[in-house]
């Protein structure tokens, strides 16, 4: 027989299914297995008088072992999962697992070192799920809008943003670096006049960082448009793709994240609050007492990035916030400045933390040029500056990233949020 996911087992047919044993009650006369696929589980049910030559085979199984079994699949009200079991006549045992290594309760990093027995867990199968979902709305909701999807090269010649947090590599007889975004091809793209693009995959920082929501390699998903006049043009873009993908999410796993995360997944309304950054710390300190040093207001310091949680819910009844208008010397040269000098770009802050740093970008050469030099970045950027000499429509854009996004839907940290995490301690596997 064909193998039928666990989902799609319907009483009154005969079956075959295969998965991991996820819980086995061996009885003297009745052995009860759950077996688990990616979809859902099922309870398998096996009269070992009536079939010997499978009792034995039942003998040697142990949790999370892998097995295939066919039978017929009936209702049965006192089982709870569901509703239906299967009574097999057929067990063929694919494979026999060593005891585990780690439990449910296991330390975060134990489980790292051991994370495809880890990702056994319906948590993790959900994480993946929503992770899935998330991507293909954004996708979905971008090629409805005309949009392509590009790839662009991972191995660069020059750090795509800054001389600092990249990873140099031999390359060759010279050197190379990973790239820690794609922001520079990203633009070339609206250079060649492609006017929408697209992009996820991977990005690197090279960060000694050990806090719960950075990692040294994430996935990302980016975007850039042309014909761009507005800092206000792309954070419309951006919140109406982050509601078009939440309300996917919301639909598809809103309750399962609920019952396994206890989160509740709440779906934005239009338009997302603004507020620049002065009045930000303004408000910071008038409604909670909160200060910081003058010298550091250019800038969103951490502590009031968390604190914008409660802000944004408590002013605006939003879990989202945009933050603009930050000082020059804390945004990329690249970023489009008004007549005071003023970046036109924002931070996007979900409960507490920043998923998003967008703006128009700067497409005249010689201004752009002016703004490298003033980071003293105009040598390492030479190649790509050279994409605005020959016209360049002016443009905008923003990067998301994925597992950070995940994250925050699940409440969990930035390394149960990946498949497998890279930090500067971590490796492997």
């Amino acid at each position: 027989m064909e193998r039928t996911m666990i989902s799609n087992v319907t009483p009154g047919t005969r079956a075959r299914i295969s998965g991991f044993v996820e819980n086995l009650r061996n009885k003297r006369t009745m052995a009860f297995l759950v077996v688990k696929d990616i979809t859902g589980k099922l309870q398998v049910t096996l009269e070992k008088e009536k079939y010997p030559e499978l009792a034995a085979l039942v003998d040697q199984l142990t949790i999370h072992s892998v097995i295939s079994v066919e039978g017929d699949v009936v209702a049965n009200e006192y089982v709870k999962m569901g509703g239906i079991e299967m009574l097999p006549d057929t067990l063929v045992i694919e494979s026999i697992a060593d005891a585990l290594p780690i439990a449910d309760d296991s330390e975060i990093d134990s489980k790292m070192d051991f994370r495809w027995v880890d990702m056994r867990r319906d948590q993790n199968h959900l994480m993946i799920q929503l992770q899935t979902t998330l991507t293909a709305a954004m996708r979905e909701f971008l090629l409805q809008r005309n949009f392509v999807e590009i790839h662009t090269p991972k191995l660069i010649g020059a750090a795509s943003e800054s001389g600092s947090e990249v990873f140099e590599v031999k390359y060759f007889d010279t050197k190379a670096y990973l790239a820690q975004s794609p922001q520079f091809y990203k633009q070339m793209a609206m250079a060649s006049g492609l006017e929408r693009i697209f992009e996820t995959g991977p990005v690197f920082r090279a960060e000694k960082s050990y806090t719960n929501k950075h990692a040294t390699e994430f996935s990302g998903f980016d975007l850039e448009f042309s014909y761009v006049y507005s800092v206000e043009e792309v954070m419309h873009m951006e919140e109406e793709l982050l509601t078009y993908a939440l309300t996917k999410v919301a639909e598809k796993h809103g309750e399962a994240i609920k019952e396994l995360f206890g989160k509740e997944v709440i779906v934005p309304t239009m338009p997302f609050p603004r507020i620049k950054l002065k009045d930000l710390y303004a408000d910071l300190e008038k409604m909670y007492g909160f200060t910081v040093p003058d010298e550091v207001k250019g800038d969103l310091v951490t502590d009031a990035e968390r604190l914008c949680a409660k802000y944004a819910m408590e002013k605006y009844g939003s879990e989202f916030i945009f933050v603009t208008d930050y000082d020059a010397k804390e945004r990329a040269f690249y970023h489009m400045r008004n007549e005071e000098g003023v970046p036109q770009g924002y931070d996007l802050i979900w409960r507490g933390c920043e998923i998003t740093t967008g703006a128009v970008r700067e497409h005249r050469f010689d201004v752009l040029k002016k703004q490298a030099e003033e980071k003293g970045l105009a040598k390492d950027v030479e190649f790509y500056l050279q994409f605005f000499r020959y016209g360049c429509p002016p443009h905008g854009g923003f990067g998301l990233g994925l597992d950070r996004l995940t994250m925050l839907f699940l409440g969990i940290t930035i390394k149960e949020a990946q498949f497998l995490f890279r930090g500067p301690n971590r490796l492997t596997p």
